[in-house]
């Protein structure tokens, strides 16, 4: 009896000490994708917490919304290093483009140009001259977007609304009906204005907006506003252009000017959201951009 009751006790120790060590190795291998997804700037990592102790759980859940946190970060530093380049290069190009317009109209102004063979270099010159300001002035919209005006109004019928611009898309509109945004209505639509006419672009001819709730909207009396998701089915974004895809004046179209995203990305931001695109689309989709409150 006493073998037998030794025996178990050893068997009971050992069972124990072996959970104990494959737990300590999931912690470890959690730790180590945690390692590479930071290594690799993808910050919206999401580990299971299932199977974790309480404390373990609550730093896991910490962790996965510190990811977030850390990605919205990102963003909002990309967007305020770009405006500071780009009003540093506009305002460079315009004092360097202006004289030259000016004093290339000068010269086909005079009557001793007109008829030469100058006349049509000089007129070269100053077209291009003319178009490379335009070009720049075009993107000076990046610096001198107006302070949002914020306001609570219902996401569905926004949505819905927006819906309505593209008739000859296939809607999937999957928003609570009680679910209120504050954000300038108008930047907002520009932004989704700007995520259809790429899916377009990119031939989608179906477009998904479905809102998500926090998973513990309930148990933390969360604001009901969480997370949208726009999804479509047009070409698939590679891994090199998603990782370029919201940087100014990176484009992929021949005719596309490459602001679209960049500008949608910085009047989020200016209201205190995030705009990302999401690694794995949502199911039946190609391409899903995520926008989340800040």
């Amino acid at each position: 009896m006493i073998a037998c009751a030794s025996a178990a006790i050893v068997l009971i120790i050992a069972l124990a000490a072996l959970a104990v060590y494959r737990h300590q190795c999931l912690l470890r291998n959690r730790a180590e994708l945690m390692r590479d997804a930071i290594r690799h700037r993808d910050f919206a990592f999401q580990l299971p917490i299932r199977g974790l102790l309480f404390g373990e759980r609550a730093l896991q859940e910490t962790l996965n919304n510190m990811g977030w946190e850390i990605q919205k970060l990102v963003a909002q530093n990309e967007v305020e290093s770009w405006q500071r380049l780009i009003r540093v290069l506009t305002h460079e190009i315009m004092n360097a483009t202006t004289p030259i317009q000016g004093i290339s109209q000068a010269y086909l102004a005079k009557p001793g140009i007109k008829g030469t063979p100058y006349e049509e270099g000089i007129r070269t010159i100053r077209d291009v001259s003319t178009g490379l300001a335009a070009f720049v002035e075009s993107y000076r919209k990046l610096t001198l977007l107006h302070e949002p005006v914020l306001k609570d109004f219902s996401l569905q019928a926004f949505c819905n609304s927006i819906s309505v611009l593209y008739p000859d898309i296939s809607w999937d509109i999957d928003v609570p009906r009680d679910i209120v945004i504050q954000a300038d209505e108008n930047l907002l639509r520009q932004v989704f204005i700007n995520l259809v006419k790429n899916a377009i672009e990119a031939d989608a001819n179906a477009v998904c907006i479905r809102h998500i709730p926090h998973p513990q909207a309930q148990r933390r009396r969360l604001p009901a506003f969480y997370q949208l998701q726009v999804s479509n089915n047009g070409h698939v974004i590679s891994d090199e252009v998603a990782a370029e895809i919201f940087v100014p004046f990176f484009t992929t179209k021949s005719h596309g000017s490459g602001i679209g995203l960049s500008l949608s990305r910085q009047i989020l931001v200016m209201q205190r959201f995030s705009l990302s695109l999401r690694e794995k689309p949502a199911k039946g989709y190609n391409v899903t951009f995520v926008i989340e409150k800040s």
